[in-house]
C-alpha cells in the first residue's frame, strides 16, 4: 500500500463530510508519511476505544492552533473523541496545509497495547 494511490471509500466521503460538499470524481488519498500517534496515554478512556481502534480504521485529523503546547498541533479523533496527536516533531507542514484548506486522513496500520500504553501505528494521507 506504501507510495500508492488509494482510491476514496464511501465511508471516507461521508467522514469527510459526505459528497454533496462538492468533492470531485477524481478524489483520491496521497499517501505522505507514517506515524506513531503521540499522546495516547492521555486518553482517559483509552481502553474502552481500543477495541474500535484496530488495523484500516480511518481516523479524523482536526488542527488546534490554541493548543498551549503547540501551536501548530494537530488532535487525532475516533468519532468525537481525541485518541492521540501528531507527533510535534512531523505536525509542521501539514498543519500549515490543513490552514490553507487541505483535508487529511489518518488511517491506522498496526496497534499494540505495550504494559499500560495503546501503541497506534498509522499512515498520514492527503485528500485531493
Amino acid at each position: 500500500m506504501e507510495g500508492q494511490i488509494i482510491p476514496i471509500s464511501e465511508s471516507l466521503l461521508a467522514l469527510l463530510g459526505g459528497s454533496s460538499g462538492g468533492v470531485t470524481p477524481f478524489t483520491r488519498e496521497i499517501f505522505l508519511l507514517d506515524i506513531v500517534v503521540a499522546g495516547t496515554t492521555y486518553c482517559t478512556n483509552m481502553e474502552e476505544l481500543a477495541p474500535l481502534i484496530t488495523t484500516g480504521t480511518v481516523l479524523r485529523m482536526l488542527r488546534d492552533p490554541k493548543n498551549e503546547h503547540d501551536e501548530m498541533a494537530i488532535g487525532i479523533y475516533l468519532d468525537k473523541e481525541r485518541i492521540g496527536w501528531v507527533p510535534m516533531e512531523l505536525n509542521l507542514i501539514i498543519s500549515r496545509l490543513m490552514d490553507a484548506g487541505k483535508a487529511f486522513v489518518c488511517r491506522v496500520t498496526e496497534t499494540k497495547w505495550i504494559n499500560k500504553w495503546f501503541r497506534i501505528k498509522a499512515k498520514i494521507s492527503m485528500i485531493e
